[in-house]
């Protein structure tokens, strides 16, 4: 079953950890698919949330992250990697969800280098006709196996911000034992 806006439309911390388990599939212009298990994910809560990109209020950048929820949000960072987000929550509040890792693809830029995903998928719809989507083929993570961890790389946002535990991993061991 595809995940449609309704799954998204819920906060981003909640939505964070009910992606592990969950599996991106891309279909490229070629017609192949692929398909992997999300492994790891991180939270990014609204205007006040001081690691968020749209805590500096709207910017072109961060245009997507106010609108509806289900909508991908793409973007370089050190003119390198490109990050891979979904939008979640009620449109006007800004909030998504970076997809960190797929079982066997670890790191958000080893991830859309791996599914060939650049900025041209700014601002998608997250389904099938946008060539890249989010199934749920029925794999139940129990919270047991799901790690809470701050998040990588925030340090700029202060203590209380950097330290909260939204970064959301699926025991390693357990990702392997799925299918």
């Amino acid at each position: 079953m595809i995940l449609t806006q309704p799954f998204f439309l819920r906060p981003a911390p909640t939505v964070a950890p009910e992606l592990l388990g969950k599996f991106l599939v891309r279909r490229f212009e070629d017609g192949r698919t692929r398909s992997l298990l999300i492994t790891e994910t991180e939270a990014y809560d609204g205007p006040d949330d001081r690691a968020s990109h749209a805590s500096r209020g709207r910017t072109a950048r961060n245009e997507v992250m106010f609108g509806p929820a289900g909508v991908w949000y793409t973007y370089l960072v050190y003119g390198i990697h490109h990050m891979l987000n979904v939008v979640t929550g009620p449109e006007g509040y800004p909030a998504a969800v970076l997809l960190r890792s797929l079982r066997g693809v670890s790191g958000p830029g080893r991830l859309t280098r791996e599914f060939g995903i650049d900025r041209s998928f700014n601002m998608l719809v997250a389904r099938r006709s946008s060539g890249l989507w989010v199934e749920d083929r029925g794999v139940i993570i129990p919270r047991s196996k799901i790690v809470k961890a701050p998040r990588v790389g925030v340090d700029y946002a202060g203590p209380l911000w950097s330290a909260k535990p939204w970064r959301f991993i699926l025991d390693s061991d357990y990702a392997t034992s799925i299918f």
